[in-house]
Order: structure tokens, then sequence, then C-alpha cells
């Protein structure tokens, strides 16, 4: 048995910091708890200079990635760097020097998964990605362990606090997008560029590593469907409130008997819904699973500290099962890598349900029929409709609520609308969702 765990960071920014602190400050503890003295031995940066805060021995700082991917010493290896290379190489290498891996990397996860859990089981090492998701909030450990006896039939949820806070202030004070957006930015809720936020991508790396868990199957980004948030706009917010709901980008993930349907859209949530209570840049992680029915995970999503929290629950975890010579005692994925099944995909275009439409029409006689026509061509039928006041540029915003449609007639139906003469922007489209029958469809009346 080793007598103690040395532990390599590779990235030593916000989360990194958080991290080394964490490691460094509560190593007394962390290794009281894994039984086992863990030490963080090297920390990797290209800078190694900015004062992160707090006191960091300078032994244990080097610009040189060799000094932990060739040390063999190291028993476990955080990558913490972001993005897609030179994390992926890392992580390889650890993988391939028998070092068990650490990471943060949502991305990378989303998009490399297989080839890296694959190399992972080729090599008896295990990958920690708890920080992947919900930052601090036990997400991956509660669906791997704490819902094992379940079969998960629906995985949904606000996984971006970014997004959630720019939909949650264009709805409380009525703000334009790229106000709240640029307010988000100076406070440190949205990166510069905010385009994996905005635009569903990070929600979608979220839903794809979870479905992996909830599912048994192997998944990647490329499988999920995304819309993102930027063509949002107060008078939606408004409308949504009146109509009863609020308006969240959305995951959704659910297990059906034709496939699994994985998307990330901007959606209708009914106001008495938990879902649509959760405001501000937190999450909300919503399970239902056949024995335990529903379950919500709730918190912040991000931070330095939460995120390093949930970074070293990992590295305590692996400490804990080569302490034990358990390794792999709870595989990467809830399932052996090999047992996982290939995704049956539910194709986006077979989803069925009700949708809001906001239309930018001139204000000229016979608009609404020629749009109600070409939607009856399609076989939507509308429930309401509203206009309220005059838009810009003496366009005015027309707002269609429809009964149940599906999603392939909606597309096409759109596609022609946009192409008239009388309309002058891309039509808005919310899907709005009846949760309650989707929660009794997923318990099957329990």
């Amino acid at each position: 048995m080793q007598e103690s765990i040395k532990v390599g960071l590779i990235g030593f920014g916000i989360v990194g910091s958080g991290t080394a602190r964490i490691l460094l400050e509560q190593q007394q503890l962390l290794s009281a708890r894994a039984q086992i003295p863990i030490e963080l031995a090297v920390i990797c940066d290209k800078d190694i200079t900015s004062d992160r805060g707090f006191s960091v021995p300078s032994n244990l700082l080097t610009t040189n990635v060799d000094d932990i991917l060739k040390n063999p010493e190291i028993s476990i290896v955080i990558e913490l760097i972001g993005g897609i290379e030179p994390a992926k190489t890392f992580i390889l290498e650890a993988i391939n020097q028998k070092k068990h891996v650490v990471t943060a990397n949502k991305a990378l996860l989303a998009t490399h998964g297989p080839e890296l859990f694959g190399a992972a089981a080729k090599n008896n090492v295990e990958i920690g990605f708890e920080a992947s998701v919900g930052g601090g909030i036990p997400v991956i450990k509660s669906v791997k362990e704490g819902l094992v006896a379940n079969n998960i039939h629906t995985v949904m949820g606000i996984m971006n606090g970014t997004a959630n806070y720019i939909l949650s202030r264009m709805t409380e004070e009525g703000l334009p997008f790229d106000v709240v957006l640029k307010d988000a930015q100076a406070h440190g809720y949205a990166e510069a560029d905010p385009t994996y936020d905005i635009e569903g991508i990070d929600t979608a790396h979220k839903l794809a590593i979870l479905a992996n868990l909830a599912f048994g199957v192997s998944t990647t980004l490329d499988d999920v469907d995304i819309e993102g948030i930027s063509r949002l706009s107060p008078i939606d917010m408004a409308f949504a409130k009146e109509l009863g709901y609020h308006i969240k980008l959305l995951a959704i993930g659910r297990a059906l008997d034709d496939g699994i349907e994985l998307r990330v859209h901007p959606t209708m949530v009914p106001l008495n819904h938990l879902l649509a209570q959760i405001d501000g840049a937190y999450n909300g992680f919503y399970f239902i699973g056949d024995s335990v029915g529903k379950i919500l995970l709730y918190g912040m999503g991000a931070g330095q500290m939460p995120t390093g929290s949930a970074v070293v629950s990992d590295v305590v975890d692996i400490a804990r099962n080569i302490r034990m010579a358990a390794l792999n005692r709870v595989p990467c994925l809830g399932l052996p890598f090999d047992k996982l099944l290939p995704l049956k995909k539910r194709p986006m275009n077979i989803l069925s349900g009700r949708y809001y439409f906001r239309f930018s029409a001139v204000d000229q006689p016979g608009v609404l029929a020629r749009i109600a026509g070409v939607l009856a061509e399609h076989s939507i039928s509308i429930a309401s409709v509203v206009q309220k006041g005059r838009g810009t540029d003496e366009s005015v915003p027309i707002v269609m609520l429809t009964h149940e449609a599906k999603e392939e007639n909606v597309q096409k139906a759109l596609t022609k609308i946009d192409n008239l003469d009388i309309v002058q922007d891309r039509t808005v489209v919310i899907r709005i969702e009846d949760l309650k029958s989707l929660e009794d469809a997923a318990l099957g009346g329990l």
C-alpha cells in the first residue's frame, strides 16, 4: 500500500487557485478523511509569478508540464487549463503513464469523452469529473451512486448560471438582452466571449455528460440539439409572464421507447414549477427515477471555491480507492466502459408540443391572414393571438400560441413565413413544456 498520495496540478488560474488553496490549507483534514496523506507536490502553469491571494511554496511551482506527467511519484493529475488542446494531450499522457486524472473540463469530456474514458479503462485508472457539471453541486456523484437503484427517465435542468442570470434580469427588470449581458460581464458572471453560455453550448456539454451517466449510453455534444437565448427580448419575457410562464434555457434529456431525446433551448416553464423559481446565477438539476421519483439539486453551478471543492472531492475519492486497492470500484460512467450502449437518438423533428411564436411583421392589412394561412398549410392550429403596440421601423410584434404541433411542421412553416415580404426579421420561437404531463409520463403513474 502507498504511504502517501502525491498530486500534480496543471492549471493555476481561478479554479486551479481555489483547488490548490483547499489542498494546501485543508491537507490535514483531507488526509484524515482519506486515511492516507494527500500531498500537493507540483503546480504547473505558464504564469507562476502572479499573486494568487495565498501563500504557495515556491518549490511547488513549475512551467514544465513534464515535471508532473513524467514524475513517477505523482499518482493523481488534476487538469484545470480548460479547452480541448493541450488539455487532451496532457490527460492522455497522464493516463498512459498510469496516473489517475481529475478534471473540470466539460468541453473536452463532451466532445472526446469516449476516447478518454476508453483509454482510462484500458490502463485501469480513474477519471474524476465531478467539477465538470454543476460546480460544487454533487451532481455526478448523485447520479453514479445515490440514484444507482433507478432507471432514470428524465434529466432536466437549468445548467448555466450566466444564461439564467441574464434571463432573470430581463424578466424582473424588463432590460434588453445586450444591456444585461454587459452587466453580467462587468460582474464576472459572463466571459468576455460569452458564446458558449448564451448560445446553449455550455449547457449542452453538461447534458451530454449527464446523459452518459443517466441513460448508460455513449453520447457526445454532436448528439444534442441546441438553441441559445441571444434573440430573446423583454417583450418575450413579459408575454410569458402574462401567460403563466417564465422563460428558462432548459436542458432536457428523456429516455423514451423510440430513443433518447437530448435538447437545449429556451423554454416556457410553468410559474408553479420548481425550475421556474430558480433565478439569478443559480443552477438546478432535476431528475426523475422510477424508484425515487423527482429529485432537484440546487446551488451555485460555478465559482472558484465551489468548483475547487468538487475537484478535491474527486481527489479524495481516488485516494481512498488507491489506499484500499479498489480502483474503479465505482466505474467512471456508472457502468464499465465496454457496457455502455450506443445512442439511439430520438430526432428533434418528431417532437410534439405547444409553441410560442413572435413575428416581426409590417403594419398593413392582411398580414395576420397570410401568416395564419401558412401555419394552417402545415397543420399548425393557433390557440391565441396577441398584438400590442408598435415595434420599430414600422414593424409590429405579433405573438401566437399554438395548440399541439409537430416540430417538423413548425420548422417548415417558419422557413416559409420568414421568407414572406411582410416579415422583417426571423421569427422567435419558444417551446412550451407541459412539465406536469412530462413528469406523469416518466413516473408511469407512480
